[in-house]
């Protein structure tokens, strides 16, 4: 199934998984996604593996896995700026033949050492691509707080409208801890005219490492009131855990009041921590959204 059809009918809430490290079996995984049977999110995503050659990538293999025994919608990551023309075309005839219909298209991070790819520049190079080889449902990443590579706010929002226009039917956001940057970005989503569905990504932060690992990274502002409550329970974990759960559930509650599209969780392959908070806010998502009670 594709899943921009989801956002005809519902306020949508996914998972993100990763596969395990290349030295590590896929059963990790596999427990990690039958500890999350039962939690029915509309679909789960999977990032790319760094195990395996490009003709057998965990990513694919993880994705068909979802879609036969969860019975739910799969999405596969395809950063490209490390693949060839030649190498794309080869993942996407084996997702064609997992009947995996939904690929999220990222140009990528560049990874130190490994030789890059002259063939996409930019994510919209891989969308117009895979357009013309194949009927996929193609997703598109976006940053409320801007690209880090992009010059100002303007200019990354002229390369995500260029993104849309080549093929992309929805987007996810990267993780933010303020709402308000996602609410100022949909904004220029609007005045830019980008008018698919936009769905927030929330990472919960459950440990102090996990968030001097994201800020690295991302660079995403951490505001005053998330500082604190990481300041006040960094030194018991549980407590950290359960604040940070609260955290996420908390900003989730607003983002669907105010009318968000969808949530993308990032899990971090964490079953406990997707149960708290699928538990915590799963009748939100049963409401109607507020365009299809517009109507």
């Amino acid at each position: 199934m594709r899943t921009d059809q989801l956002f005809q009918q519902k306020t949508v809430f996914s998972y993100e998984v990763f596969p395990p490290k290349a030295t590590t079996s896929l059963d990790t995984i596999y427990t990690t996604l039958e500890r999350m049977k039962g939690q029915q999110p509309d679909f789960i995503s999977v990032t790319l593996g760094a195990g395996g050659s490009v003709k057998n990538l965990q990513t694919v293999e993880i994705a068909h896995k979802i879609q036969t025994e969860q019975f739910l919608p799969s999405v596969a990551h395809l950063p490209a700026i490390h693949f060839t023309k030649a190498e794309i075309l080869t993942i996407l005839a084996q997702l064609k033949a997992k009947k995996i219909d939904n690929i999220l298209a990222l140009r990528g991070d560049i990874i130190p050492g490994k030789p890059t790819s002259d063939d996409f520049i930019h994510a919209a190079d891989l969308v117009s691509f895979i357009k013309e080889h194949g009927a996929f449902n193609i997703i598109g990443a976006c940053y409320p707080e801007t690209h880090l590579e992009a010059k100002n706010a303007i200019e990354d929002i002229r390369f995500l409208k260029e993104k849309v226009e080549a093929g992309t039917s929805q987007l996810v956001s990267q993780l933010f801890f303020d709402n308000q940057y996602f609410y100022r970005f949909l904004e220029r989503c609007a005045l830019a005219q980008i008018e698919v569905p936009i769905q927030a990504g929330i990472m919960p932060v459950v440990n102090k490492k996990q968030i001097e690992r994201i800020t690295k990274m991302s660079h995403v502002t951490l505001p005053e009131k998330f500082l604190k409550m990481m300041a006040r329970y960094e030194h018991n974990p549980e407590a950290i855990r359960d604040a940070g759960i609260a955290y996420a559930v908390d900003q989730i509650v607003d983002l669907v009041a105010q009318g968000v599209d969808g949530i993308h969780l990032y899990t971090m392959n964490n079953p406990y921590v997707a149960k708290r908070i699928r538990e915590a806010t799963r009748s939100l998502f049963e409401t109607p959204s507020l365009a299809l009670i517009a109507e």
